[in-house]
C-alpha cells in the first residue's frame, strides 16, 4: 500500500496529473454512439486577456459540470476557443507601434494585419495555457479561434447568406460612434453613466411676427445641425405655432416647427430641438416627417463646415463657445444643472457620439421572434429565471445591428463595388470582376464585421458548420451555456437568433448564468481601488483546487460573490483536511484484503456513515442538476470534514483495534473514501487524483471512474436516528467541558438520565464509542437520580451532567473569571468612549471606526459568556 507524504504538494501534482490527462486523451469525445451526449462550447476569451477572476468562475463552474457529466457515462465534449477582439486586439497592437513612433496607416493595411498575426502567435494563447493550470478539461485539439480558416468561412457564408435573404443591408443610419477607436458601436457596447450636466434653454426666435420658441437641451452645440423644433401634437401651449417656423439662433438657417407624438411634454419647456443626424430620436422623427439631415460633427470628433463659424473646433471646444455665443447674443434663457445618462465607449470609455454615417445591419426583428419565443416556450432555460424578463424587454425593443466596424482586424465584409456601374456585390470568394458588368475596376468594403458577428456563430460553427460533421450531428445542440449577465445580449441573444435560423435549432438547451465576483466588501475589483484578486496568483499560493472549490461553494444562484484571499486560504486547509484523512486510512490499510459487507454485522457508526453518503450522493446530484454549485459544494464538505472526519474516523479507531472489526471497518472506511474523492473530483481534480491513485481502485483515472450514485451505499434510517442521538449527547458533553475550561485531553465521568428505556439500552450498547468520543473515564447511564455539584446540558430526550468534584476548584475559577471580567469591562470601556467621542468619528478613517466598532462588538460578546459562566460557577456553590 503507497505511503502518502505528511504533506500536499499541489504544485508538483498539478502539473503531473494535467500532463497525464492530456496524454491519454481523456478530455476527447469517444464519439459513442450507444452513450448519451453532453457538450459545452466555452465563451471564448480575447486573445489579448489574461485570466481573471470571472474567467476563473466561469471556467470553474463548466469544468465542474463537464467532469461530472464524463464521470457519470456521457460523452463529453467541451470546445475551447479565442476571440480576435476585434478593437481591443487593434488598440493592443497601435499602442506597440505608438512606442516605435509609428501609426497602422504608416504600415498599410496588409503590413499592419501582418502584425497583429505575428502579436497574436506571441501572445494569444497566454490564457489558454492559464486555463490548463486551472484543471480546465477542454478538447484542446478542437481548439478554435474565432479568425482560422473553418470559422472565416463560416462568418463569410452566413453573412452571404443573410444578404442574399434581405436581412443585410447598408445605408445612412444614426448609430454609436467612438471618436477615439474611430469605429461604429451597437447600442450595448455603449456604457451609459449618470453624470453632472447642464440643461441649457436656448431662444428660437419666429421667422415672421414677434414670439419665441424656449428649447432646452443638454448638447447645446449640436443645435447647429437642427433641422425642426418639434412639440407634442396635444399641447395646447403650441397648438398655434405648429407649421410655422423659427429662426436657428447663430446660423439664422429657418426651419420648421412639427408636431410629434415621441415628444414628452413634461422635459423642459416641452418643446425640443430636432437633429436628425446626431440624435436617434430625432433620426426616426426625421424619417416620419421628411425632414433633411445636417451632419455637424465628423468623425473625430470635429465640426464640419456645416456648422459655419465653428467648424473645425473640437466637439466640447465647440460646446463652449457655442454656449458663449448664445448668452452674448441674447439667445440663452436660461442654465439648470441637471444628469445626463453619459453614452461611453465600452472599449476605450470614450464619450460616445450618436452619428449619421453608413453602415452596414442586420434586419434583426425577424431573428429575434422565434429567439423570444425559444424561451417563452421553454425550449430554453435561463437559470436563474429571474433573467427571463430582461431578455423578453430586450428582444422587444430590439433594434437593427449595427455590424460595421472601421478598424482592420476582423473579418474584412465580402462586399465589392464597381466603379463603373456602381453595383455592390457580395460573394462567398473574393471577386476579381464586377458580376454585373465584368469591369475589373471593382474595390472592395473596407469594414470589418462587429466582433460579435462571428461569435454569434460560435456553438455550430466550432463544429464544423457549414460542412455537416459528425461532431455537429452528434454535439448540436450544446447541452449548456455558462456565462455572466453582462453577455446576455451581447452574446447570447445573438447566439440564440443565429442558431435558429441557420440550424432550425436552439443553440443550447440552458443557459447558465453567473453573478460577478466581487471583493469580500461587495465592491466591484478594479486596479485603481487595489482589490483585484489574481487567480493565477491564487493558484500559486493555495493550489488550483482550493481556488476551484472557493469560487463553486460561493456560487449561490442570483448572488454576488463577495471574494477575500482568506476563503481561498480557508479551503486549502479543506484540501488538507482531504489529504489527512485519507493518508489515515491508507496508514490503516496495509494489511487489508477486499471482502463483501454484510450489512448486518457492522457496527451502528458504520451503517450511519454508508447511510450519510448514500443521503450526501443524492443531494450533491440534485443539486448539480439545478445549478446550484454551492450547496453542492457544501454538502461534499459538510460530509466529509463534519461527519467522515469528525465523526466517523475518530470512531473507526475504536473498531480498528480487533481483528474482524478491523476488516469491517476498513472496507468501509476505503468505500466511503474511495466514494468521497469521486464524489469531489469534479471541484478538486487534481488532489482526489492524487490520492485515488494511492487507494486501491479499479481504472485508470479517477476523471474516468463512475461518478457516485445513492444507491450503491445502503439508506439506514434507525442508525441515523441512534447516531443522531449519540452525537447529541457526545456534543453536550464537549459543549460542558469547554464552558467549565476542562482540558481537551482529560477524561471525565458523566452521567446521562433517560426516560425511554431503547435510548439508554443504546447507550449501554455503544458506551465504549461514547466514551471515547467525548473522553470519558466513566459513563452511567440511569433512569432517574439526578447527581450533585453536576454541571448539565438538558436535551430532547435526555439529561447529560458531568459531576464536577475533584475536577474544577469552584472558588478558584470564580476568582478567575472575576478578574476576566473586570479586566473586559475596562477594555469595553476604553472602546465604546471612543467610539462615543465625535472628533475620533469624524476625522479617523472609515476602516478604523469600523475596526473599533468590530472590537466593541467582540468585547460584549466576550463579555455575555464571561457572565453566563459565572452565573453557572455560582449556581455550583449552592
Amino acid at each position: 500500500m503507497k505511503e502518502l507524504p505528511k504533506s500536499y504538494d499541489f504544485k508538483e501534482v498539478e502539473e503531473k496529473w494535467y500532463r497525464f490527462w492530456e496524454e491519454k486523451g481523456y478530455f476527447r469525445p469517444r464519439l459513442d454512439p450507444r452513450k448519451p451526449k453532453f457538450s459545452v462550447v466555452i465563451p471564448p476569451p480575447n486573445v489579448t486577456g489574461s485570466l481573471h477572476i470571472g474567467h476563473a468562475l466561469n471556467n470553474t463552474i463548466q469544468d465542474i459540470l463537464v467532469r461530472y457529466k464524463r464521470m457519470d457515462g456521457y460523452d463529453t465534449l467541451w470546445v475551447p476557443g479565442t476571440d480576435h477582439a476585434g478593437i481591443a486586439t487593434q488598440n493592443v497592437v497601435e499602442r506597440e507601434l505608438a512606442r516605435e513612433g509609428k501609426t497602422r496607416h504608416d504600415l498599410g493595411r496588409e503590413a499592419f494585419l501582418k502584425r497583429v498575426w505575428e502579436w497574436k502567435e506571441r501572445f494569444g494563447n497566454r490564457i489558454i495555457e492559464q486555463l490548463k493550470r486551472l484543471g480546465a478539461s477542454c478538447d484542446w485539439s478542437r481548439l478554435r479561434f474565432t479568425m482560422d480558416e473553418g470559422l472565416s468561412r463560416a462568418v463569410r457564408e452566413v453573412f452571404v447568406r443573410l444578404w442574399e435573404e434581405g436581412l443585410i443591408y447598408r445605408g445612412d443610419y444614426i448609430i454609436n460612434w467612438c471618436p477615439r477607436c474611430h469605429t461604429a458601436l451597437a447600442d450595448i457596447e455603449v456604457e451609459h453613466r449618470p453624470t453632472p450636466g447642464k440643461l441649457w434653454y436656448i431662444r428660437y426666435p419666429l421667422a415672421e411676427g414677434q414670439g419665441e420658441v424656449v428649447v432646452a437641451t443638454t448638447r447645446p452645440e449640436t443645435m447647429l445641425g437642427d433641422t425642426a423644433v418639434a412639440v407634442h401634437p396635444e399641447d395646447e401651449r403650441y397648438r398655434d405655432l405648429v407649421g410655422r417656423k423659427v429662426r436657428l439662433p447663430l446660423l439664422g438657417r429657418e426651419i420648421p416647427v412639427i408636431a410629434d407624438p415621441a415628444v414628452d411634454p413634461e422635459f423642459g419647456t416641452g418643446a425640443v430641438k430636432v437633429t436628425p443626424a446626431h440624435d436617434f430620436a430625432d433620426f426616426e422623427m426625421a424619417e416620419r416627417h421628411g425632414l433633411p439631415r445636417v451632419k455637424i460633427m465628423d468623425e473625430d470628433g470635429k465640426m464640419t463646415p456645416e456648422a459655419g463659424p465653428y467648424a473645425g473646433l473640437e466637439r466640447f471646444e465647440a460646446r463652449k463657445r457655442v454656449v458663449a455665443d448664445l448668452e452674448a447674443q441674447g439667445f440663452l434663457a436660461r442654465v439648470e444643472d441637471y444628469e445626463v445618462m453619459l453614452g461611453h465607449c465600452y472599449r476605450c470609455d470614450c464619450v460616445v457620439e450618436p452619428l449619421l454615417s453608413k453602415q452596414w445591419f442586420v434586419r434583426t426583428k425577424p431573428l429575434a421572434q422565434p429567439a423570444t419565443a425559444a424561451v417563452e416556450n421553454g425550449f430554453i432555460r435561463l437559470v436563474p429565471e429571474n433573467w427571463n424578463n430582461l431578455y423578453f424587454d430586450w428582444m422587444h425593443r430590439i433594434r437593427d445591428w449595427c455590424i460595421s466596424r472601421q478598424i482592420w482586424w476582423g473579418h474584412r465584409i465580402p462586399a465589392w463595388t464597381c466603379e463603373d456601374c456602381g453595383k455592390t456585390s457580395v460573394a462567398r470568394e473574393d471577386l476579381e470582376v464586377c458580376p454585373e458588368c465584368g469591369s475589373r475596376r471593382i474595390r472592395q468594403e473596407e469594414d470589418v464585421l462587429d466582433t460579435w458577428f462571428s461569435s454569434a456563430l460560435w456553438p455550430f460553427s466550432t463544429l464544423g458548420w457549414p460542412e455537416k460533421t459528425e461532431d455537429l450531428r452528434a454535439f448540436y445542440p450544446t447541452s449548456v451555456l455558462v456565462t455572466s449577465f453582462d453577455i446576455l445580449f451581447f452574446w447570447v441573444a445573438r447566439m440564440i437568433m443565429m442558431g435558429i435560423h441557420f440550424m432550425g435549432n436552439i443553440p443550447f438547451r440552458t443557459v447558465y448564468i453567473h453573478a460577478l465576483v466581487r471583493d469580500e466588501k461587495g465592491q466591484k475589483m478594479s486596479k485603481s481601488r487595489g482589490n483585484v484578486i489574481d487567480p493565477v496568483v491564487m493558484i500559486e499560493k493555495y493550489g488550483a483546487d482550493a481556488l476551484r472549490f472557493t469560487l463553486a461553494a460561493l456560487a449561490a444562484q442570483g448572488r454576488d460573490i463577495k471574494l477575500s484571499e482568506a476563503r481561498i486560504e480557508g479551503y486549502k486547509h479543506f484540501v488538507n483536511k482531504i489529504w489527512n484523512a485519507i493518508r489515515f486510512v491508507l496508514l490503516n490499510l496495509k494489511d487489508f484484503r477486499p471482502r463483501e459487507l454484510p450489512l448486518e454485522e457492522l457496527p451502528l457508526v458504520s451503517r450511519w456513515i454508508l447511510s450519510r453518503l448514500s443521503y450526501t450522493v443524492e443531494r450533491v446530484r440534485d443539486r448539480l442538476e439545478a445549478y446550484e454549485f454551492d450547496q453542492a459544494a457544501l454538502a461534499i464538505y459538510h460530509f466529509f470534514w463534519h461527519e467522515f472526519c469528525d465523526w466517523y474516523i475518530e470512531a473507526a479507531k475504536l473498531y480498528l483495534r480487533g481483528e474482524e472489526a478491523r476488516k469491517a471497518t476498513q472496507e468501509v472506511l476505503l468505500r466511503v473514501a474511495e466514494a468521497s474523492l469521486r464524489l469531489l473530483h469534479p471541484f478538486m481534480p487534481f488532489v482526489t487524483e492524487e490520492l485515488w491513485q494511492a487507494l486501491p481502485h479499479e481504472g485508470e483515472s479517477i476523471m474516468l471512474a463512475p461518478y457516485p450514485r445513492a444507491e450503491e451505499f445502503p439508506r439506514d434510517p434507525e442508525a441515523e436516528e441512534k447516531m443522531s442521538f449519540l452525537m447529541e449527547i457526545v456534543v453536550a458533553l464537549r459543549n460542558i467541558r469547554a464552558d467549565y475550561n476542562l482540558h481537551p485531553t482529560r477524561e471525565i465521568p458523566a452521567v446521562v438520565l433517560s426516560e425511554k428505556k431503547a435510548w439508554r439500552d443504546l447507550l449501554q450498547a455503544e458506551a465504549p464509542l461514547v466514551k471515547l468520543l467525548a473522553r470519558l473515564s466513566e459513563l452511567e447511564v440511569r433512569e432517574a437520580g439526578r447527581p450533585e455539584a453536576a454541571a448539565s446540558v438538558v436535551l430532547s430526550e435526555a439529561e447529560v451532567f458531568v459531576p464536577l468534584s475533584g475536577l474544577v476548584d469552584i472558588a478558584q475559577e470564580l476568582s478567575r473569571l472575576y478578574k476576566e471580567k473586570e479586566k473586559t469591562e475596562k477594555e469595553l470601556s476604553r472602546v465604546e468612549t471612543r467610539l462615543k467621542n465625535p472628533q475620533f468619528l469624524a476625522k479617523a478613517p472609515s476602516e478604523v471606526v469600523e475596526k473599533e466598532k468590530a472590537r466593541a462588538r467582540e468585547l460584549q460578546e466576550k463579555l455575555q459568556r464571561i457572565q453566563e459562566n459565572i452565573r453557572r460557577f455560582e449556581a455550583l456553590k449552592s
